[in-house]
């Protein structure tokens, strides 16, 4: 596994956001802390010995659009090279499905589940973006209960973060089938 090379913090409009990188791409994007100062040290743990750098130019471009989807320009962060070494394969699975959900549309813990070809493990499926360490570039913010609530979220800020990150991408939009 490639070492993590450095971290950067960078303003968005939500708040002072993070993002950890090594050789193979990004490793960790950390949402909004309290302030910057709890946003670097939550980045510092998460990646212990890290320390804070220039990003190169494939970070930089990732930051930047990190910064106008949180703007509420509807960019996609398709392209964004992640480094998933440290995530299982069921993980990977799901981060990737979720990663096809464009801004401005939702899908369910159920959805995901079929995509992956393991319908009966929406829980799971919950369970692998609770964990999920790019939130942002892998969107599980737009992955939602099956009875149309939010579901949870595991960000600082909880659901009511995952409504903020919904409504400045337009809301629940269409549900992506």
């Amino acid at each position: 596994m490639a070492p993590t090379l450095g971290f950067a913090l960078f303003e968005t409009a939500v708040g002072t956001c993070g993002v950890a990188w090594g050789e193979r791409g990004i490793c960790g994007v950390q949402l909004p802390e309290s302030d910057a100062a709890t946003t670097r040290v939550r980045l510092q743990r998460r990646f212990p010995g890290v320390s804070e750098a220039e990003p190169g130019d494939d970070v930089k471009a990732a930051i930047t659009a990190i910064v106008a989807l949180l703007r509420g320009e509807r960019v996609s962060l398709a392209d964004v090279a992640l480094d998933m070494d440290k995530v299982t394969s069921f993980e990977r699975d799901v981060y990737t499905a979720a990663r096809d959900i464009p801004p401005g549309a939702t899908t369910t813990y159920g959805e995901i589940a079929k995509r992956i070809g393991r319908p009966d493990q929406a829980r799971d499926v919950g369970v692998a973006l609770a964990r999920n360490p790019f939130a942002i570039v892998v969107p599980c913010h737009r992955v939602v209960a099956a009875n149309g609530k939010a579901g949870g979220f595991s960000a600082g800020g909880g659901v009511d973060t995952k409504l903020k990150l919904l409504s400045i991408e337009g809301g629940f939009g269409p549900l992506f089938e």
